[in-house]
């Protein structure tokens, strides 16, 4: 199984350090009072203040004509692709990305498209790996029209795209006429941790969003930015796929708020991630990734235990992780502080020595 979180044990005590994603994020009281202050109206039929700010705002920090605001990240890419391919077509993505692993078969079972998965290390494939998928149209083969990639690589271990690949690999499928697209999920950590803002990350690429209910501390939603005729496109899809609100600018509020307020604390979550593998690196038997951003993935099986054993024993002290991939998986994000993750080094030195 690609992602298996720990069994659920009602004896268990409760979850003090949440390192099992940044989802986990609880949005921070000043975000509760902006989201109980905000302006609302219908957002279905673009009556929300609120929601049409947040759109903007996004728009031209992605530096794209129009937005639109999702309840998940999940819709803003399977809208997105289909308003981008017809049935049969093909999709181009690395092979852990997240359309092919974490969206349940979305993009076959509701528009008839398949994913051509591109090999390549930490999440990212190269050029040559891209050309050498592409084919001629003839009728034998499905018609290829868009080429995804993630920023940051989840599975990959958060690993962050450079420009000049992202460049380089843009222009690839542009000449063969596909259409691109970017999975932005964790994009504004890429930009914290490079400086190159999100304007300059997603140029050249037709469609980009970022999810604002990961580091960001929001309780829902994401933004997708592309072309007016796309997000026209991809409105229909989103009221196919029951995704039109009401009064959301109570939860576009909250997105305003991580904007001005969360953005780039980013930062203290990649130093608690590279904390975390420093400290867990010089324990003996256990194996880990040097995170570029704020993922951790190690494994301790060089100790005498397996990674179910070790998510097992340290829920048991009140740690919550999860293995992914047959790797352990820790994500630093805004409610976890630094006192927290020396714990959680000492839990596992712990653990390690009873084994």
């Amino acid at each position: 199984m690609l992602y298996t979180p720990p069994p659920r044990d009602p004896k268990a005590p409760p979850v003090r350090i949440n390192l099992l994603s940044d989802t986990q994020t609880r949005p921070t009281p000043a975000m509760r009072d902006a989201m109980a202050r905000a302006e609302v109206g219908d957002e279905q039929i673009g009556d929300d203040p609120t929601v049409n700010l947040l759109c903007g705002r996004v728009a031209d920090l992605l530096g794209k004509e129009a937005a639109v605001f999702m309840p998940s990240g999940t819709m803003c890419n399977v809208a997105a692709t289909l308003a981008y391919c017809r049935p049969g077509d093909e999709i181009l993505a690395h092979e852990s990305a997240h359309l092919i692993a974490r969206e349940g078969g979305a993009h076959a079972a509701l528009g008839g498209l398949q994913i051509m998965p591109l090999p390549g290390a930490d999440g990212q494939f190269s050029p040559d790996s891209l050309r050498g998928a592409l084919h001629p149209r003839t009728r034998y083969q499905p018609r290829q029209a868009l080429l995804s990639v993630e920023q940051t690589a989840n599975i990959g271990g958060g690993t962050i795209w450079k420009k000049s690949a992202l460049d380089e690999v843009v222009r690839i499928p542009k000449a063969a006429g596909l259409a691109t697209h970017m999975d932005g999920a964790r994009l504004l950590n890429a930009c914290v941790e490079t400086g190159i803002s999100a304007r300059d990350i997603a140029s050249g690429w037709d469609s980009a969003w970022i999810d604002f209910s990961k580091g960001l501390g929001a309780p829902i939603g994401g933004v997708l930015a592309g072309s007016h005729a796309f997000i026209d496109e991809v409105w229909r899809w989103k009221q196919r796929l029951g995704g039109s609100m009401r009064q959301a600018g109570i939860c576009a509020a909250a997105c305003i708020y991580a904007l001005d307020h969360h953005v780039g604390r980013l930062a203290d979550d990649h130093v608690n991630a590279r904390t975390l593998a420093r400290g867990l690196s010089q324990i003996a038997g256990i194996e880990v990734r040097e995170p570029e951003t704020n993922l951790v993935f190690f494994t301790p099986d060089c100790a005498g235990i397996s990674g179910e054993g070790m998510v097992s024993e340290l829920r048991k002290r009140g740690v919550l992780l999860a293995t992914m991939d047959g790797r352990i998986r820790a994500c630093t994000h805004l409610d976890v502080t630094a006192a927290m993750i020396d714990e959680t080094v000492g839990h596992v030195r712990e653990i390690l020595r009873a084994a």
